[in-house]
């Protein structure tokens, strides 16, 4: 089981309306970006900041992240990534603050809300 979060490059939605929109918006260019556009270098940045903290599953027996390398699913201004479920009460919080520090928009579809 995984705990999903995805982060893009973008204005933060005003409300969980619009942040619902957006996200059924880059989910969509995610999917139809048949040329595989290079992740936006911010989000490269968001992504190595979090790999600092706890290392790729390839380095590390006890990392949080489902896949590995970690941005392997970004694409473009679009960064879905997934959380071991058993350590999502921890990480999660830690991405969704690092996201808006670092003037990124993050989401939580389980919840279907913006973080923080």
């Amino acid at each position: 089981m995984s705990y999903d979060l995805v982060v893009w490059v973008g204005k933060r939605p005003a409300d969980a309306a619009e942040a619902d929109e957006r996200y059924e918006e880059v989910m969509d260019l995610l999917e139809s970006n048949a040329d595989n556009t290079p992740p936006n270098p911010r989000l490269v940045a968001y992504g190595a900041a979090l790999v600092r903290r706890w290392p790729e599953l390839d380095d590390a027996f006890d990392s949080p992240w489902v896949v590995s390398p970690l941005l392997a699913d970004a694409v473009g201004d679009v960064f879905p990534f997934s959380i071991d479920s058993s350590r999502a009460d921890e990480v999660a919080p830690y991405a969704a603050r690092l996201a808006a520090e670092q003037g990124l928009t993050c989401y939580d579809p389980q919840e279907g809300a913006l973080r923080p």
